[in-house]
């Protein structure tokens, strides 16, 4: 335990800390390799670890690869000039609709697609308009809350949502249903907090007169045209893939490879630049630490926690639910849940 435990930490210290520019996904593969020589993992662990996340890791790569294309066409820069240009210089108004636009994007493109893309787009809008650094760091870390916060409605949603679903085989459409109200709540309580917290740092009005057009954002026409059909289309066989049990990376991959490919056709986009740039750490960093905290598992650390959360259903459903911040009953029962199931749920977390 004290081994499984000290090593985590410090993989953690280092991923925060990045000395000498190491980046997190090098820092999070070292831990788990660290892991294997130590023997607080074995091969076979390792292969358990790959089978749990080789799903969301592939949809992963695929949903920021097609948000990647997206952000090359101007489809992401145009929606934040469209949320800038309907609040009319009204910088509350400007603060509610970008965090609307966070919330959208992080529902269909993921939490961390979110930030990767929007952050970038809304910082060179934001010193545009002069904002003070108050007012930036106001609307960057609202933004960034956004998209954790608003990351529960589709399993697509975020990387944990995928692992979740794929090991208690909760349906894409079932998953949906229970979480899109949830979702909802989730939305307007941050909403509310993140005003009240930076109001007096936004500024009242903003001058957007020289801001340019939504319409010159856009890259590539035909593209951006395009880009609303397939995506819906994506979303159809999101559900359809529901119906025949198919892993929801061979739409997700799959879909952003197609749609890399017609890019690359329409010269929107130069597919090996796109995925050389994609953020390749982030899926380091996934897999690694994922080995790293089954470490904490193979110790014993997760089956304290088992009989924590043992502890809090016998006071109840509602307080073993916000106990752990786990899904709902309705959709994961607690009475079917045993310490693998827990531990499985904890290593997604």
């Amino acid at each position: 335990m004290l081994l499984a435990s000290a090593l985590f930490l410090i993989t953690l210290l280092f991923v925060i800390w990045q000395p000498k520019g190491l980046q997190i996904g090098t820092t999070a593969i070292i831990g788990a390799i660290a892991a294997l020589i130590l023997g607080v993992v074995s091969f076979e662990d390792v292969i358990t670890v790959t089978g749990i996340v080789w799903d969301a890791t592939l949809a992963f790569i695929g949903i920021i690869l097609l948000s990647m294309v997206l952000d090359e066409i101007g489809f992401f820069e145009w929606a934040a000039l469209k949320m800038v240009r309907l609040s009319w210089g009204n910088g509350h108004l400007m603060f509610i609709y970008i965090l609307l636009l966070g919330a959208v994007v992080a529902a269909f493109f993921a939490n961390d697609g979110a930030a990767l893309i929007l952050t970038p787009i809304l910082l060179a809008k934001m010193k545009h308009l002069n904002m003070k650094p108050s007012a930036m760091f106001a609307f960057l870390m609202a933004g960034g809350f956004i998209g954790d916060s608003a990351s529960n409605p589709l399993v697509i949603s975020n990387l944990t949502n995928i692992v979740t679903a794929d090991y208690f085989h909760i349906s894409f459409w079932e998953y949906a249903a229970h979480m899109f109200l949830p979702n909802l709540l989730s939305i307007a309580a941050s909403l509310a907090v993140l005003w009240l917290f930076f109001r007096k740092d936004i500024p009242k009005h903003l001058d957007i007169a020289n801001l340019a057009t939504p319409e010159s954002a856009i890259k590539n026409m035909t593209m951006f045209k395009l880009s609303w059909a397939f995506l819906a289309l994506l979303m159809v066989g999101y559900f359809i893939g529901d119906i025949y049990h198919l892993p929801i990376s061979i739409f997700a991959l799959g879909g952003a490879l197609i749609f890399l490919a017609i890019a690359a056709k329409y010269k929107a986009t130069k597919p090996i630049m796109t995925i050389k740039a994609a953020p390749w750490q982030v899926v380091w960093f996934s897999i690694g630490l994922y080995v790293v905290v089954y470490g904490l598992k193979n110790a014993g650390f997760t089956d304290d926690l088992s009989e924590i959360l043992l502890t809090l259903k016998s006071y109840g459903d509602h307080v073993a639910v916000i106990g752990t911040g786990d899904l709902p009953q309705k959709v994961v029962p607690f009475p079917k849940l045993d310490s693998d199931c827990i531990s499985s749920s904890i290593l997604s977390a």
